[in-house]
């Protein structure tokens, strides 16, 4: 068995150990630390089976199925937290989760891959077509804040609705990225697709359990390797009793969110922007740095841009239109640092990616931005609505 598959199982006792420090009055610090750390295997365990379940359903559902579940983590933990009314620590995460996959998770997979391959390459058609996707996601968020900013007399009530419309043009654009990518234009994916099919043909065969979860918009479902048929009855019921953990885990995570966040001398929009979003995407996280050190930068890529599209137009718009739903009103005006630092990402992500090859400088040169930018968030005063 892998080392990581060790890792990861072993990470499953935090499960036990994060309810009974919930019960038994441990505190609030160890329950935040022990959730979070609970909630990475049940994450990669849910990529897993999304995986798996995909392969049956065949090409057409199964890739709607790996787009949709493709950041199911965060958006339960998001869920939660706006139920709570953490509404500012919800516009964090999303944040997070956006700048996290463009330069801390490309800018790994470039980096090692990097030092293994010297020069490797990926579809520069399709970062193309991801770049202006990532852009329009920019305008969509930075436009209500721009209202926002610039209307004396705006209400809150105007702002929702002008969020609530936005959202729903969102929702309608990823749905064509994903005609695009499984139907009109199936032929731009076929490199990456292969490649997966390769690359999981390895994991089907014993290679790497949890860490099976690459799961993005820009890549059809596979066949993972001759002889191996997924078994619905296991993976079906793994998936729907990792979803209904990690349900359980976010909520005594979001509960400890407050107290722990304090106690480690943390602010909420540095705990949203950069804590929230590792503990969600922590397996993902793995799988790209993974394939690229196998030479798979197609795939390595895809996973990167395609979570953060996922979450820009289909996360963020569903957070939206839920808030609006059970009473917790969330609208797309952000911090403008958030925005900052969202527009930043995509703006060196795409430089470096418009060319179709990577190497371990430029792989450098996203995880200094990412550390810059979370020292930024990091020395950035508190804010003072909390939710």
């Amino acid at each position: 068995m892998a080392i990581r598959n060790l890792i990861f199982f072993g990470l499953l006792i935090f499960v036990p150990i994060s309810i009974a420090a919930h019960f038994l009055g441990w505190g609030e610090l160890v329950v935040f630390i022990t959730a979070g750390l609970a909630i990475i295997p049940l994450a990669g365990w849910m990529g897993t089976a999304t995986e798996e379940i995909a392969v049956v359903l065949g090409p057409s559902w199964g890739g709607l199925m790996n787009a949709t579940f493709g950041n199911a983590t965060e958006l339960i933990i998001a869920l939660i937290a706006l139920n709570e009314g953490l509404v500012n620590v919800v516009k964090a995460s999303i944040t997070g989760s956006i700048i996290g996959n463009l330069l801390l998770v490309m800018g790994l997979s470039m980096l090692l891959g990097g030092l293994k391959y010297k020069e490797q390459s990926f579809q520069s058609v399709v970062a193309r077509v991801n770049a202006s996707s990532m852009n329009l996601a920019v305008i969509a968020i930075l436009l209500p804040t721009a209202v926002a900013s610039t209307s004396m007399g705006i209400t809150e009530t105007t702002l929702q609705h002008l969020s609530n419309a936005v959202a729903i043009v969102l929702i309608g654009v990823y749905g064509l990225t994903l005609l695009f990518s499984m139907k009109t234009h199936t032929y731009l994916y076929d490199a990456g697709t292969a490649e997966l099919a390769e690359a999981d043909g390895a994991i089907a065969q014993g290679g790497d359990g949890p860490l099976a979860a690459a799961t993005s918009t820009d890549t059809d479902p596979h066949d993972p390797g001759e002889g191996h048929q997924p078994n619905l009855k296991l993976w079906v019921p793994v998936l729907l009793a990792a979803t209904l953990v990690v349900a359980v885990e976010s909520e005594l995570l979001v509960d400890a969110l407050e107290v722990a966040t304090e106690q480690l001398g943390l602010t909420s929009l540095f705990t949203g922007v950069i804590v929230l979003p590792v503990i969600g995407n922590a397996a993902e996280h793995a799988t790209a740095v993974t394939v690229a050190m196998k030479n798979k930068m197609d795939l390595s890529v895809s996973v990167a841009v395609g979570s953060s599209l996922q979450i820009a137009l289909f996360v963020a718009p569903v957070l939206v239109l839920a808030g609006w739903v059970i009473g917790q009103p969330m609208d797309l005006n952000f911090n403008p640092f958030e925005l900052v630092a969202v527009a930043v990402a995509v703006l060196i992500a795409n430089s470096i990616s418009s060319d179709g090859r990577s190497n371990w400088l430029e792989g450098t040169l996203l995880l200094a931005t990412y550390t810059i930018l979370g020292l930024a968030f990091f020395f950035h005063p508190i804010i003072p609505e909390l939710g």
